[in-house]
């Protein structure tokens, strides 16, 4: 049996660094690794203990990192393999361990695999993707969409036949049915490891392995997923396949190799919690599965508490939850949940990090970072090219506001970021680190809360109610959360006395309560029981 002390994420607080947006070194308008060292302070200061990389590997940047052309080195305006070496050794002095993005599913087009790959049927690393003849009429081999819609088929003329891309067609994907895909990533999984990463977070970790047959997706009804349902198809022989546990258990593996054990952290966009379950196996597969059900619920007691009670249902014993608010492919909470008010963000904060599981912060997070506006013409996103106003992942990946000055803190003073900046003026770190009522000071408290009591890392999860939108869970014995994500003032029942540790409005940490608390709305309260 694993020491569970050897599990460094169930404790730890992971935080999200879109590498081009953070800090950028050079003067050249982007980000750097160089940049995220130089901040490393911050990261520090605020409490987390992991952070997760966006992709740094080298990419011709179709899809920002998410076209890998080389698995082992580094993106030149990002910086080199010395850079992620001192990147991990600064981040270890400050106990802040380091993970890198993995993209399995699919590779760029200019990668030497797809570039051999294409050059004629009977080339060796032919098999290493998905080729198949078109239909009869000429059509692609099947009805697979991509995920950025239009056809997951592209004809290569060179050799007459489609290869898939269930993404751009820039992104062909990998036959994860040949052994010498598998192979090749065993050796990509230690290349990172023996340099001290600490983890992957992987890439659509659900849609590795594609049916053999290459069957048709049945259509969608109803009940179908919102996202599958624009698609017109329910995703089950292109995606979730039961294979691809196989691949998890085989990298599990290697990740127990290492000491202390290396994070597999799954991208499982999958609308099933039963389905996410699978993906942690018997403490063999992934050790943390994002939950998506979570980040695409209304901002309610109801949805959120259904959500959280479900999946607690339908992990299995020894699995550790996992739960994020906003990330680079989805608008920011201050946005898609709470309309850019303060005391809404500081709720949704305070029930990210007090829930059993494992919190993700997405950089800005600690700001209350709402979405910026981004003119069209300055749109870098494919997928916010073609989707906007309706989709915009492009306005929650904007710099990190260091300060409100020329340059934002993030580059030098009058050069033009690589995308622009929000409102420095409303959301900056420098002033809100100056303002100990700010939302970044409440997000550090709270993470100093979880550090100082075990109940709040590692507790159970008791649900004590809900009334008139009105939130009460337990963690451990001591730790009582009451979330009020309502307008109206009530009077909520409380299973004992206890001491305000943490108000999201500020004005009652240390109150003490007997039986009963009158919260106004919109208003979260961390209670210490006596």
């Amino acid at each position: 049996m694993v020491d569970d002390r050897d599990r460094w994420w169930k404790e730890g607080v992971l935080y999200q660094i879109y590498p081009r947006s953070y800090a950028d070194s050079n003067g050249d308008g982007v980000g750097d690794l160089r940049g995220i060292i130089d901040r490393l302070d911050h990261l520090a200061w605020l409490g987390v203990d992991g952070i997760w990389l966006n992709p740094v590997t080298v990419s011709p940047d179709a899809d920002w990192g998410y076209d890998v052309a080389d698995y082992t080195d580094v993106q030149p305006v990002l910086g080199t393999l010395d850079d992620v070496d001192a990147l991990i050794a600064a981040a270890s002095e400050r106990e802040i361990k380091v993970l890198l993005d993995l993209v399995p599913n699919h590779t760029s087009i200019e990668h030497p695999w797809f570039v051999e790959s294409r050059s004629s049927r009977d080339n060796p690393k032919r098999d290493w993707y998905v080729w198949a003849d078109p239909a009869a009429d000429g059509e692609p081999p099947n009805n697979w969409v991509s995920s950025f819609g239009g056809s997951a088929w592209t004809l290569d003329p060179t050799t007459g036949q489609d290869y898939l891309h269930n993404f751009l067609p820039e992104q062909p994907d990998l036959n994860w049915w040949n052994d010498d895909v598998r192979d090749e990533f065993d050796r990509i999984l230690r290349f990172w490891f023996d340099r001290g990463v600490s983890g992957f977070r992987i890439d659509v970790a659900h849609m590795l392995v594609k049916d053999r047959e290459l069957r048709d997706n049945p259509p969608t009804d109803e009940h179908d997923d919102w996202i599958d349902q624009i698609r017109g198809q329910r995703p089950i022989y292109n995606s979730s396949r039961p294979e691809v546990h196989d691949v998890y258990r085989r990298w599990r593996a290697i990740a127990r190799e290492y000491q202390p054990e290396r994070l597999l952290l799954g991208e499982t966009h999958v609308p099933s919690l039963d389905t996410l379950a699978s993906f942690y196996g018997h403490d063999d597969e992934l050790g943390l599965a994002f939950n998506f059900p979570f980040l695409f619920s209304e901002f309610t007691v109801d949805g959120l508490r259904t959500i959280v009670d479900n999946t607690a249902a339908a992990l299995p014993a020894d699995a550790w939850p996992v739960w994020t608010l906003s990330n680079h492919d989805v608008s920011r909470a201050p946005s898609r949940w709470c309309a850019g008010d303060t005391e809404r963000v500081r709720c949704a904060l305070l029930l990210l990090l007090t829930l059993r599981g494992t919190p993700v912060l997405y950089y800005g997070d600690e700001l209350g970072l709402p979405d910026s506006v981004i003119p069209v013409d300055r749109l870098v996103d494919p997928v916010s090219i073609m989707y906007q106003p309706v989709h915009n992942r492009d306005a929650a990946r904007t710099p990190m506001p260091w300060s409100d000055d020329s340059g934002a803190g993030f580059t030098v003073a009058g050069v033009e970021p690589w995308l622009p900046f929000g409102d420095l003026a409303a959301y900056n770190v420098a002033a809100q680190r100056a303002d100990t009522r700010s939302t970044l000071h409440f997000t550090r408290e709270l993470l100093a809360l979880r550090r100082e009591h075990d109940d709040l890392r590692v507790g159970a999860y008791v649900d004590e109610g809900s009334h008139e939108n009105v939130w009460t869970y337990r963690r451990g014995d001591r730790m009582l959360v009451v979330l009020h994500l309502g307008s109206e003032r009530v009077s909520i029942p409380l299973p004992g006395s206890g001491r305000v540790l943490l108000d999201t409005h500020r004005t009652r940490d240390g109150e003490c309560f007997v039986r009963s608390v009158e919260i106004e709305g919109w208003r979260g309260l961390l209670i210490a029981l006596d």
